[in-house]
């Protein structure tokens, strides 16, 4: 099993590390029925000759290993650029995950407050860096631009005449 290291935000890292591994800091296998697999195969290159051969970074993967096609022995290096679109690719899929438990609660009728299901995600995957009140935000950020409201109420300001 060949390894590497990539940085990435650290509650995506931990998101990462719960949802592959139980939260330990050893090296995880993405599974291949994962487009996230199939996405990291195709991100990795040969390292070049003036690159560190030491990676640094907050998670380490194993690299995906196919009878054929990329051997991981040369094709083990993950660019910045290509770091950057593995972690834009883990923050939709946390997004749409901790989005959707806060959906089907509240179509269940509410049976627990949103913050309590944002608690309970963050426990499920040992998420330690961001807060709960953040994620919250976000998840009414996201849907007021998803689901906006047909009509809103206009405010008028009255105008005191001295």
């Amino acid at each position: 099993m060949i390894t590497t290291t990539i940085s990435m935000t650290p509650y995506l890292a931990e998101y990462m590390r719960g949802k592959y591994n139980n939260g330990s800091e050893e090296p995880f296998q993405i599974p291949d029925s994962d487009d996230l697999y199939h996405l990291l195969w195709t991100l990795m290159n040969k390292r070049p000759v003036n690159a560190s051969p030491v990676d640094e970074g907050n998670l380490v993967i194993a690299l995906p290993d196919r009878r054929i096609g990329k051997d991981p022995a040369y094709y083990n290096y993950l660019a910045p650029r290509s770091q950057k679109i593995i972690e834009d690719a883990v923050s939709r899929l946390f997004n749409l995950e901790l989005h959707q438990k806060l959906d089907e609660n509240m179509q269940n009728g509410h049976l627990m407050d949103n913050i309590d299901v944002v608690h309970q995600f963050m426990c499920c995957y040992g998420i330690d860096s961001i807060s709960e009140d953040a994620l919250l935000k976000n998840y009414y950020r996201w849907r007021e631009k998803v689901r906006q409201r047909e009509r809103r109420r206009e405010y008028k300001r009255k105008l005191n005449k001295c």
